[in-house]
Formats: structure tokens, sequence, C-alpha cells
């Protein structure tokens, strides 16, 4: 039977979201430790677990078909690959930054400075979009050290929570892009792999979405339905059922977290009550 090959990150930040959201899509990875590569037990799957860096020349190569991998590391290696969804986790940003006590106006102050980074290519391109010309010093590795020990004037590096820079005396001073996970394509993959890519995308789509969004059930009498009602999204429109009390009904719906304690408020003052918010394991629309 035909398999897709996915590669997902050997260890590090990606490794542990990528095999969670495979889980989450109900694909049991049979994983014992140290493998290179495991096959699913329910889904025409193989995983490859492969150094983040190596990943893109795999894609290209058609090694594997598929990826789970930081959209920064396409940009730096695989500007050639396209990715199809992006996944909602190990968001960062691409950034310069340098030290605190450097006085910073624009761009055109990496004229002629020394940048140290492990992404040579996105900060050349960067730069040369900017018309500044810098010298690059490519480090693998933890490049906040550079300028404490005068190899560096700034550096470029991946930023999520900013205590790196912090605890290195440095300052984030441009943001390039933004990153997350991104699902990732080979330009070889087969037509019958790609079909296998498409059960595997709708699947990922009812995960994420299920994720940004809460079940809400609550008890509205009756004379407050209609502006309840007024104030709920839903799926396609609300719940509206019966309770045993008369003039009660019991409304369900869903929430999009991003507004759900304004929601749960607006609605407790429009008469709500009993309102219980449960999480959402899958969303197919």
């Amino acid at each position: 039977m035909e398999k897709i090959r996915i590669a997902v990150q050997k260890s590090g930040r990606l490794n542990q979201d990528s095999l969670k959201i495979l889980k989450d899509c109900g694909i049991s990875i049979e994983n014992g430790k140290d493998q290179l590569k495991a096959s699913a037990r329910n889904f025409p799957l193989e995983v490859f677990y492969l150094r983040n860096g190596d990943i893109p020349q795999y894609l290209r190569d058609g090694v594997v078909d598929i990826a789970i991998i930081g959209e920064n590391v396409l940009v730096e290696k695989g500007a050639d690959i396209d990715f199809t969804d992006r996944l909602g986790f190990s968001k960062c940003k691409v950034s310069l930054a340098v030290p605190k006590g450097v006085a910073y106006n624009s761009v055109t102050d990496f004229e002629g400075k020394r940048i140290a980074t492990s992404y040579p290519n996105t900060v050349k391109n960067y730069l040369a979009e900017k018309g500044v010309s810098a010298e690059l010093h490519i480090i693998n590795g933890s490049v906040e050290i550079a300028p404490n020990i005068g190899l560096a004037d700034a550096i470029c590096d991946i930023v999520s929570s900013g205590s790196t820079l912090f605890k290195n005396n440095l300052k984030e001073v441009e943001i390039m892009f933004t990153s997350e996970a991104v699902l990732a394509v080979s330009p070889k993959i087969s037509d019958a792999r790609r079909a296998i890519l498409e059960k595997i995308r709708f699947r990922i789509q009812s995960v994420l979405q299920a994720r940004e969004a809460k079940y809400v059930l609550l008890n509205a009498p009756n004379e407050k339905l209609d502006t309840i009602l007024k104030l709920l999204p839903g799926m396609r429109s609300p719940t509206v059922l019966p309770l045993a009390e008369e003039g009660w009904s019991s409304v369900h719906t869903v929430l999009q977290k991003d507004r759900f304690w304004e929601m749960i408020d607006e609605l407790k003052q429009a008469g709500a009550e009993g309102i219980l918010v449960c999480p959402i394991e899958k969303m197919v629309l």
C-alpha cells in the first residue's frame, strides 16, 4: 500500500508538537526510542526523524513527501519549497538585535556592521531589500554571545520570549518576519501521495479549528432568549432546546477563544445562567 513520508524534527522544540498534532489527527506512530524512521499503525504514513536544517533538501530531493518545519528554516534553506498550512505552534520572530547600550535609529544603522547569525541568506536578502550592506559571520549555535566577545556588532536569531536576549544584554531592534510551524510539500510528491496529503490536511484543519474554539452551553429565560441569541455566533446557528423547567431554554454554541471572555461577560449581562464551557477535540466544518 502506498504510504506518504513525513519528516519531523529529530529533537528540539518542534518535535513534540509535531508528534502531538499527528496524534490529535488520530494517527498512531510506532515510536521507539532513537528510531530514525517509524510507521503509523492506522494510517498510510511513515515518519522520518531528521535534523531540522536537513529537511528542506530531503523535500527538494523527494526523499520525503511532506514535512512539519519552521517557516524560518524554509525561508533560509528552502525558499523554493511551498507549504500548504500554517500549524499554529512554535511561533517566533526572526529578528536583528544589538547591545542594549547601543543607540538605534533605523535599519541603515547596520551599514558596514558585523552581524552574527545562523540565518545568512535571510539576513542578506532582508538587508539587500533595504539597500544595506553588512558583514555576516555565520555561527551554528548560540549567536547571542558574539557581541559580548567582540566577534560582531549585532546578531540575527529567532526570538520567542526574548529572555535569551535579555540575559545577554541585547535588545531586539528589527523584526524581519514572524514564523511558525508549517506543513511543507516536496515538489516531487506523486499524485497518489498527494491524495493522502489531502486527507492529512483535512484532519489537521479540523484539529486546528477545534483548538481555537470552545463549546458553550448555557441556560436562558425565554423572555431574554432573543437578546442572548443575537449575541451568539455558531457553526451555523446556536442550538436551542427546552428545559424541563417551564420558561427556560438550553442554548448550545461554539465561541472563538480570542473573544471568549468578552462574550461570556456579555451573555451574563443579558441574563444567561449556568454557563458550561467544554473543550472541543475536533471540529469538522
